[in-house]
């Protein structure tokens, strides 16, 4: 079985209570065009599931640092980070610990210096298509294996994307090369 690499996404959406510790964001918007990474993304309602929840170990982190400790976490669906499945996406909500890391994150969402969710996952063998378009890449996702972190971000973290680019590039060159072979039979002379 080929092994998945973990791919991280930036979403948006987080916020908190004003004087409360309770944070929610989505980790995930389904049906929403990515920006542009080299390639556009979408992920399809059906391709988180409960099932994905009850078998992921999932973590919040802040920038998905986990050298800094852990803000909830939702271990086989259950634990101080809940998630849940609505029409817009994949919710997650926690009260953020009475720490440092905790009193951070909320100084940080209450002075609007961070406002943006982050995902980490893994896609399921088969789980993504490819199409190119005007001269432009699109990706659907359709079946997220796991997922590892949801986490409340400062920038964007398109760059550790290493399997969409790895079959980003496969599926490039694929294409490349059905491009230039229609060259080439258009180019031969067919006379009888």
């Amino acid at each position: 079985m080929k092994q998945q690499n973990k791919e991280i996404r930036n979403i948006g959406d987080i916020q908190s209570m004003e004087e409360g510790r309770h944070i929610t964001g989505y980790a995930v918007v389904f049906n929403s065009q990515s920006e542009d990474m080299g390639f556009y993304e979408t992920i399809t309602p059906e391709s988180i599931t409960e099932d994905t929840i009850k078998r992921s170990d999932i973590v919040c982190l802040y920038n998905h640092n986990e050298d800094r400790g852990i803000l909830a976490r939702s271990r086989n669906g259950k634990g101080s980070l809940k998630l849940s499945i609505d029409e817009r996406g994949l919710k997650y909500e926690f009260d953020a610990p009475k720490t440092a890391l905790g009193d951070e994150l909320l100084e940080m969402l209450r002075r609007g210096d961070i406002n943006q969710s982050s995902f980490a996952f893994t896609i399921a063998e088969g789980g993504d298509k490819w199409e190119k378009r005007d001269g432009k890449y699109y990706r659907t996702i359709t079946n997220i294996d796991r997922l590892f972190d949801v986490s409340p971000v400062i920038t964007p973290a398109y760059g550790e994307t290493s399997v969409a680019n790895r079959s980003f590039e496969d599926f490039k060159k694929k294409m490349e090369y059905y491009e230039n072979l229609e060259k080439e039979i258009e180019s031969i002379d067919f006379h009888i």
